[in-house]
Formats: C-alpha cells, structure tokens, sequence
C-alpha cells in the first residue's frame, strides 16, 4: 500500500454531470493502485450523497451508467465516502437519507486537517 493518503475533493455542481466522472473515475484509479482514498462531497456536489439524486444523473446523455454507478464502482474498489456537516442543512437530509457509501459526515476541520497533512495528497474539482 502507498504511504499517502488521496484526499479527493468534490464541489462540482451537480448541474454539470459530464463534470462529475473525472472525480470518481481517478478516485477508483487511485484505489486501485493500493492508496488509500477519501472523497469529500462539498457544497453544491454534497447532494449526491443524497438518496436517489446520484442516480438520476448520467455524465454523458443516453449513457447507462449513471454518477451513482461511479460512486458505487469507487466503493467497491476502496473508497471511502465523507460529506461535509453543512452539505446536511443545505439538501435537507439527515444521516439516514444519504447513500450506503458514505462512511461518515465531516466538519471543516476534519479536511483542514487532513490537507495539511503532509502524507496528504489533495485533489479537488
């Protein structure tokens, strides 16, 4: 296993799909290569951590598979799923409306923390 820590940033409005594979996509790239991986989900791409709204989008139109089916393959090759406190208020959710791969909520200081961090690697989108 690496000795870094992939931190995957997500604030991508959810508005603009055929933005939201490159995220995902290289996270289970990352996964795959045997780092450890986290993506956040932020502000406006929070609400994919939302129960039946990652699934509705596609990155390309008439594609099959669907933002949530990149999540999914992302979790199943090792990922781990955070979303940040506010992203709870701002789509009206509680920690039970959010999909199965979220592994927790975490607060700003918790990603503070973790880019600061020198085994840290951070991308953000």
């Amino acid at each position: 296993m690496a000795d870094k820590l992939l931190m995957v940033m997500v604030n991508t409005d959810p508005a603009n799909p055929q933005e939201l594979g490159a995220p995902f996509f290289q996270a289970t790239v990352a996964a795959a290569m045997d780092f450890e991986v986290e993506v956040v989900l932020t502000a406006r791409a929070g609400e994919l951590a939302k129960k039946g709204v990652a699934e509705k989008m596609h990155v390309m139109p008439g594609s099959p598979k669907s933002v949530y089916d990149f999540i999914k393959d992302a979790h199943e090759a090792g990922v781990k799923f955070f979303v940040c406190t506010p992203t709870l208020e701002l789509w009206d959710v509680d920690k039970d409306g959010l999909i199965p791969e979220i592994s927790d909520v975490v607060g700003g200081a918790y990603v503070i923390e973790q880019a600061m961090d020198d085994d840290v690697v951070t991308f953000t989108y």
